[in-house]
């Protein structure tokens, strides 16, 4: 009997062991195959962390919650509302390597990762993005392919600045010209609010103004860069 016993608690700790093993087996996508993943998918991806809105409690689902921009050395990632606690949200500083799992989905030409968890990669390297200049992209349909990476666009001209609402301290729409071409930008208060540079730089701005901007390439039927930082000329 008590042989019996004992060849039962190893095989219940083979099949523990191989049990792990399974949950561990995660296929973690490629910047390319997240891409051509089909929309609605689960999708499980790792990147490094570049900004990250404000954290926020959400009492209707009674889970904390943060959007982040990321990128990898090829492409750019944004997930959306992913759910973490506030304490774990503070670990998310810029070149944090994260792993994320969600759903992939869209909005307004927006790709998105939806209703995902994250984890933090163990062990794992950091990485920056340098601002990558996407000036001569503007007005072209290559412009879609660089969704979401941390960009640069010089020389361009201020049109128009708008508040949302018409209030300081909401978001403000930047609308600017390159080429004979309007393009809508946005300074995004949750990720830079009304006591940062941008946000003052940007509310100052006046037609004509001369100026280059830095930004995560932000979709909204169109190109809506959030920007993180800008020169005037």
């Amino acid at each position: 009997m008590k042989k019996f016993l004992a060849i039962m608690l190893v095989l219940c700790t083979v099949m523990t062991f191989v049990a792990c093993d399974k949950a561990e087996d995660v296929k973690v996508l490629s910047y390319d195959e997240y891409m051509a993943a089909e929309m609605d998918s689960q999708v499980v991806v790792e990147f490094y962390v570049q900004a990250a809105q404000g954290w926020w409690f959400d009492t209707d689902t009674n889970q904390g919650k943060i959007t982040i921009y990321g990128q990898d050395k090829n492409g750019g990632y944004f997930a959306y509302e992913t759910k973490c606690d506030e304490e774990f949200s503070k670990k998310l500083v810029p070149g944090t390597k994260v792993r994320v799992t969600g759903t992939k989905g869209t909005w307004a030409g927006e790709v998105e990762i939806m209703d995902g968890t994250i984890e933090l990669v163990k062990n794992a390297d950091t990485y920056i993005a340098e601002a990558k200049d996407l000036t001569d992209k503007l007005g072209t349909d290559d412009m879609i392919k660089y969704q979401n990476q941390f960009a640069s666009f010089k020389g361009l001209t201020v049109v128009n600045v708008e508040y949302k609402n018409g209030e300081p301290g909401n978001d403000i729409y930047l609308t600017v010209s390159f080429n004979d071409k309007e393009f809508s930008f946005c300074v995004e208060s949750y990720l830079t609010g009304p006591d940062s540079d941008v946000y003052k730089a940007v509310g100052a701005l006046k037609a004509g103004d001369t100026i280059d901007v830095e930004g995560f390439v932000y979709w909204y039927e169109g190109i809506n860069t959030h920007i993180t930082a800008v020169t005037v000329k």
